[in-house]
This record gives structure tokens, C-alpha cells and sequence, in this order.
């Protein structure tokens, strides 16, 4: 029975990571973003965050982002740099074509670092991104 269960697969979506200037507090920040590089929009978008290790746990967040439309990007999340020592998991729920789609982006601790850095694209802006 659980073969016959057409799960589609998440393709030229992603969540990245982005370093990047912030004019009001007057120096780099980092944010978190969603991308859909598709051709066509995602809708409904809904992103749940949280970060854990073996001791310490983050608030899990939720976020309602609507609608993308294809070869977008929107900020979703900004991020405080005590969190990076942690697992943090980005699970991402929407429709495309009619089709539910769900992945868990996961960036493992300490990944997030200056020191990875590298061009996101259609941001065009230095981040870290997961496949």
C-alpha cells in the first residue's frame, strides 16, 4: 500500500541563508529566506522553524508566506547568531499545480559561518543554501 503513494519530489525550491547589510541597525545580519527558482508560483508557502541539540531547544516559529511567484525570493526569518551552534530545520509546505509538496532544509551546527559563504543565486547577494 505505501508504494502506491505518489509522493512529488521538491525541485528549484530552496531556503537560504542570507549575510547581508541592514540600514536600521547599521550592520550585517543574518536572514533566511525561500526561493523558488521554478518557472511557475508555489502557493500557500507555510515554513516551520526551529533549531535543537542534545541539550538546548529553540521556540519553534511558523510562518504564513503566501504566494511566490516563479523566480522569487522572500525574507522570512531573521536569524541571531547564537542559534547556529544548534541543528536548525526549515520544513516547507505548499501547492504547485495542485500538488502538495513538503522538505525539511536542514542546515547542521555550525555550518552557518561567515567562512561558507558563497553567491546565492536570484538574491545575488552571499549566503549559505541548501540543496
Amino acid at each position: 500500500m505505501k508504494k502506491d503513494i505518489d509522493i512529488p519530489v521538491v525541485e528549484d525550491v530552496y531556503v537560504a541563508i542570507v549575510y547581508e547589510w541592514d540600514d536600521e541597525m547599521l550592520t550585517k545580519v543574518w536572514n533566511a529566506y525561500l526561493i523558488n527558482n521554478k518557472e511557475t508560483a508555489i502557493e500557500m508557502a507555510i515554513i516551520v522553524s526551529n533549531g535543537s541539540n542534545d541539550t538546548d531547544k529553540t521556540a519553534t516559529i511558523r510562518h504564513g508566506l503566501g504566494t511566490l511567484e516563479g523566480k522569487s525570493f522572500k525574507k522570512f526569518e531573521p536569524l541571531q547568531e547564537e542559534i547556529f551552534a544548534l541543528d536548525n530545520v526549515f520544513s516547507l509546505s505548499f501547492f504547485s499545480n495542485n500538488r502538495l509538496f513538503d522538505k525539511k532544509y536542514i542546515f547542521k551546527k555550525n555550518t552557518i559561518s561567515s567562512k561558507a559563504l558563497t553567491t546565492i543565486p536570484l538574491i545575488g547577494k552571499e549566503g549559505i543554501i541548501t540543496p
